[in-house]
């Protein structure tokens, strides 16, 4: 049972996406009280280590309005991932291959806890995009084409 929280759809289109995994997130009491309220952005996202740990850069969890000044936090501090030390050694060979980098693809709740799917990625080029956008409309044409065939 997973309830989705954000999902960066940018990175599909950007990237070829060549293994995922799931992490989970070290977080402050206020950043879980703005994520309940749909306070998240991971659009720019990507998850780098350091110092043998797993940390996520760019997400944008908002601050809380209600929480007092001193219990806020910053909204793009890069937080910890929280994995096994063998994926930080197996994540760490795949990235020290040439173009390939670490994205983030979605946050979302498993058993009252907030995770995050990260995921091995190397860069499209222009013409894979045009390539993908031309597939995906060949596609949509089919099945415009079977339904209107079947509704005969």
């Amino acid at each position: 049972m997973s309830a989705e929280i954000s999902k960066n759809r940018k990175a599909r289109h950007d990237y070829h996406i060549l293994e995922t995994y799931e992490a989970g997130i070290e977080l402050k009491g206020t950043e879980v009280k703005s994520i309940r309220a749909g306070k998240v952005n991971i659009a720019d996202s990507f998850a780098r280590i350091d110092k043998g740990q797993l940390f996520l850069y760019g997400c944008d969890i908002q601050p809380w309005e209600t929480a007092g000044t001193w219990f806020q936090h910053q909204s793009r501090r890069p937080r910890r991932l929280l994995v096994h030390k063998s994926e930080i050694l197996k994540l760490e060979q795949q990235t020290a291959q040439k173009g390939c980098t670490l994205v983030c693809l979605r946050m979302y709740w498993k058993n009252r806890k907030v995770k995050v799917e990260i995921g091995v990625a190397k860069g499209k080029t222009h013409t894979d995009q045009r390539h993908d956008l031309k597939k995906k409309v060949e596609l949509r044409e089919a099945q415009r084409e079977m339904s209107r065939f079947n509704r005969r």
